[in-house]
């Protein structure tokens, strides 16, 4: 399991976490420039890890531009919902204490333990703009009788 974390528009990185998910334990930590190189790194780290299933925190929100990089490439990517990423972080520390690394490490065991949690599609967004023009389309489009 590799988590990736991606919290805030202005933060210049992305912390990842990588976790055996049989064991539930970290196995390695990295951080990684979030521009077009910074990716390509993190990228070829990942490729290290045969089997790999991503979870980026609010993939459908501030953590779409990794999520939907990620799913595009082929990757495996879960969403992992912000409060249970807050809940894992919280029991598995003892505090509500905030930092990417830990984001990260709470957002990968949650996703271990969690085989709901929704996958991400990266034509999903793509298909919802096509049906909403069609909509307009139609509507706007002067019926005839």
């Amino acid at each position: 399991m590799l988590a990736g974390e991606y919290h805030d528009p202005h933060k210049a990185s992305v912390a990842v976490a990588a976790v055996d998910e049989a064991l539930g334990e970290l196995v390695e930590r990295a951080s990684f420039p979030q521009d077009r190189a910074g990716l390509r790194c993190l990228e070829r780290w990942a490729k290290r890890f045969p089997e790999r299933r991503w979870a980026v925190e609010n993939a459908g929100g501030l953590g779409r531009h990794l999520a939907v990089r990620l799913a595009a490439s082929g990757e495996s990517v879960v969403d992992v919902p912000p409060k249970l990423s807050a809940r894992v972080r919280v029991l598995s520390t003892g505090n509500a204490r905030k930092n990417d690394g830990v984001d990260a490490l709470a957002t990968a065991l949650a996703a271990s333990r969690n085989e709901r949690l929704a996958a991400v599609d990266p034509e999903a967004a793509s298909e919802v703009l096509r049906l909403l023009s069609e909509r307009r389309l139609l509507t706007w489009w002067p019926q005839t009788a």
